[in-house]
Parts: C-alpha cells; structure tokens; sequence
C-alpha cells in the first residue's frame, strides 16, 4: 500500500486546513511570549524580594552596631566612674597618710610600705587598662574582619545577581 501524490495532496491539504480552523496553532509564538514575559515577571518580582531581604539585613546590622556602639560608652562611662573613685580613694589616702605622718613618726617605714602597696596596686591597675584597651583593639578588629566580610559576600552576591539575570537574559534571548 504505497502513497501516491494524490495522497501527499490529501494529507497535505487536511494539515493546512486543520491549522486554518484552529487559531491556537497559528498563535504558537504568542502563547509561547506570553510563557517569557510571565516567567520574567517572576524573576523580576524574586530579584525584588531578594534585594529587600539584603535591605533588611543591612538595617539589622546596623542596629547590632548601634547596640554594640552603646555598650562600648557604657563601658567608658564606668571605666571614667572607676577612675573617678580612684582619683578620690588616692587623695584620701593622700590625707590619711598625711595625718599619720604627723602623728606617728616612728611608723613613718611601714607608711612607705604601704605607699609601695597602693603603687604596686596603681601598676595591677595599669595593666588591667592596658590589657582592656588590647582587648578593645581586638574587638575592633574583628568587627572590622566582620565589616569586611558582609562586604564581600554583599558584592557576591550582587555579582551572583548580575550572572543568574545575565544568564537568564541570554537564555530568553537564545529561545
């Protein structure tokens, strides 16, 4: 049962008027853009919500800071109160041994004893601020490291941005 060329004819003709009474298969094109503008639409929309979820992580981190920045002058102001003490306890004793010299010369060794006391104890406190401003130092550091980190992984995932959207455009661009 071979074709004839009446029958490619026939086949043919039935084909053309089939896509003739049916306008779904002539419109092809159009339902298939309608499917890419839908589709980047709703790349559109996701790349809005990202760039608001980096907004609002940005606005958490500055609030962190803020806090963190608030506790660093809550430390100075007591640290200010320590010393102000300090300053107070030093001209008291000040006084006091002034009195005792006054009053008892014989005791006037162990006094000096007692000053090399509070020296030694001015020296603790000494390295104690010290050993809190290297602290400080570090803790600057490391929100510096920090700082720069988000920064990178903010220009990543820009960069990740850009490509994913490239990629997306030349795809839409191939079909």
């Amino acid at each position: 049962m071979s074709l004839v060329q009446e029958d490619f004819e026939q086949v043919e003709n039935l084909i053309y008027k089939i896509i003739q009474d049916n306008p779904e298969y002539k419109n092809t094109h159009m339902h298939y853009d309608l499917q890419l503008r839908e589709r980047i639409i709703r790349v559109e929309e996701e790349l809005k919500h990202q760039r608001e979820l980096i907004q609002q992580s940005i606005t958490m981190m500055d609030k962190r800071f803020e806090q963190v920045e608030k506790r660093f002058e809550q430390v100075e102001r007591r640290f200010e109160q320590v010393d102000k003490r300090f300053e107070q306890l030093h001209l008291e004793m000040n006084k006091r041994f002034e009195l005792v010299d006054k009053r008892f010369e014989q005791l006037h060794s162990e006094m000096n004893k007692r000053f090399e006391l509070v020296d030694k104890r001015f020296e603790q406190i000494d390295k104690r601020f010290e050993q809190i401003d290297k602290r400080f130092d570090q803790m600057h550091q490391e929100f510096m490291a920090l700082h720069h980190e988000i920064k990178m992984q903010m220009r990543w995932s820009f960069g990740t941005l850009i490509a994913v959207g490239g990629l997306i455009v030349g795809i839409l661009k191939l079909l």
